[in-house]
């Protein structure tokens, strides 16, 4: 309001005026645009100033109209401005508005390339120049990957019935109504966010129409999606190499994954499933391999239960495919077996990395990893209660693994009843269990024993 009004008559004095001649002091113009200036500037101290106060989201609307404001007075320099709008589009994401994030990072790659059209200050631009060029384009790309992978998740939670498959009904309806709503939300909106002058605005809507800002719902256009971020991954590899950037290129890898296992929820053919979940065991594995958990035991951790996730997610999807025939064949019991063994490997894996230098197990669990644990101990013994064989003894003995592992659950969360928040729904299964499985082992003890 004050600037409005300051503006409506004259402009302002600068105030370096005050110490000028009458004949140097400035026109009206350019008194104007330095007073636009300072007042960009003010906006942009209010956006550090709130974000400092943690009050994210009125930092966001000053953010957004500082960048607004350079773009509009040629007030930036482009790599600077690229990446706050980069960064700009992951507060988007974190409330689910990905037309505005999209249109940030579009913004972003269009004015980042820019960079190379404006001289530096010196005529030639050193070797350390260009790999701040290259390291800054690889963050955009990072920030491209998690637009993707943000929007197809956010879809495929809101797409999930009662036991996290894709809901037909819901997926239909969805159909019927998003084209009316998505063109009525796009003109209310679009308003409000775009950047630019109009030339620049012309290259910002070719580089959305790249990539969606609406929840795919099919498999076709979960895969569009898909393929955009998979050639950001590829992007942000080139600079982030393992060799130097050990945690940001793994961090990539686990983003690649994630992308292949939420287009994975899209499909419904569950071979050409396991075939995208192969695909993140296959870069996964490797980089597990040549990790040395002394170093990185968090990230090891992670790497850990994601492999052991992920085999576990192939056992489900071959036992369904094995239900489907009259009779399961050798291949796929041994199929079956052999993707439960992994999982269960590495989830012990998992396990054992939260035992004290003496190898015990602790007994009471940090909170940032009761939920994993817990869950890695539900899905062992659900997974020895899976494995496949004719020997009755062996059946017995998997048997009584399972109800170890279930126990273990029952009883930690007696004993610590704040845990039975994290494990609501495994904690039910698990004391399901453990009151049946002792009645089906004594029937197979009397078969096994039919004269005692």
């Amino acid at each position: 309001r004050i600037l409005t009004e300051l503006m409506d008559g004259n402009p302002p004095l600068d105030p370096s005026e005050h110490f000028m001649a009458e004949e140097e002091k400035l026109t009206d113009q350019e008194r104007s645009k330095r007073f636009e200036k300072a007042y960009t500037h003010t906006l942009y101290y209010l956006a550090q100033v709130y974000q400092h106060l943690e009050m994210i989201e009125k930092a966001a609307q000053y953010c957004h109209t500082t960048l607004k404001r350079q773009l509009e007075y040629c007030g930036y320099y482009p790599v600077e401005w690229a990446l706050n709008a980069a960064t700009l589009s992951q507060y988007y994401l974190t409330k689910e508005c990905f037309m505005e994030s999209r249109h940030c990072l579009a913004a972003a790659s269009v004015i980042f390339s820019q960079a190379g059209q404006v001289p530096s200050a010196e005529d030639n631009e050193t070797e350390q120049d260009q790999q701040d060029l290259r390291q800054r384009k690889a963050e955009i790309a990072r920030c491209w990957i998690k637009y993707c992978l943000n929007l197809l998740q956010s879809c495929a939670l809101s797409f999930q019935d009662n036991i996290g498959e894709l809901d037909l009904d819901r997926q239909l309806e969805l159909k019927a109504q998003r084209k009316k709503e998505e063109d009525e939300k796009e003109k209310g909106r679009k308003k409000a966010v775009l950047f630019g002058t109009s030339d620049i605005c012309d290259s910002v809507l070719a580089m959305e129409e790249k990539v969606s800002s609406v929840y795919p719902l099919d498999f076709q256009e979960a895969r569009e999606i898909f393929l955009v971020g998979q050639n950001y991954v590829q992007e942000a590899k080139e600079f982030f190499q393992v060799d130097g950037y050990v945690t940001d290129h793994i961090e990539i890898v686990q983003d690649h994954s994630a992308l292949f296992k939420v287009l994975a929820f899209f499909e419904e053919d569950y071979e050409r499933r396991c075939k995208m979940h192969k695909r993140r065991i296959d870069m996964l594995e490797p980089i597990y391999a040549d990790l040395n958990p002394q170093y990185y035991l968090l990230i090891s951790r992670q790497l850990q239960f994601e492999l052991a996730d992920t085999y576990y997610e192939m056992m489900d999807l071959k036992v369904a495919i094995g239900n489907r025939l009259e009779e399961l064949d050798s291949h796929t019991i041994k199929k079956i077996n052999s993707l439960a063994q992994l999982a269960i490997k590495y989830y012990e894996l998992f396990l054992d990395s939260l035992r004290n230098p003496d190898k015990v197990f602790p007994e009471e669990l940090e909170e940032d990893v009761l939920r994993p644990a817990m869950v890695a101990k539900f899905h062992i013994a659900r997974l020895y209660g899976k494995l496949i064989t004719s020997d009755s003894k062996k059946q017995l003995e998997n048997m009584q693994t399972s109800l170890e592992y279930y126990t273990f659950l029952v009883d930690y969360c007696e004993k610590y009843p704040d845990a039975v928040r994290a494990v609501e729904t495994e904690l039910e299964l698990s004391k399901e269990m453990v009151g049946l499985l002792p009645t089906r082992m004594e029937r197979l003890r009397a078969k096994l024993c039919p004269f005692i």
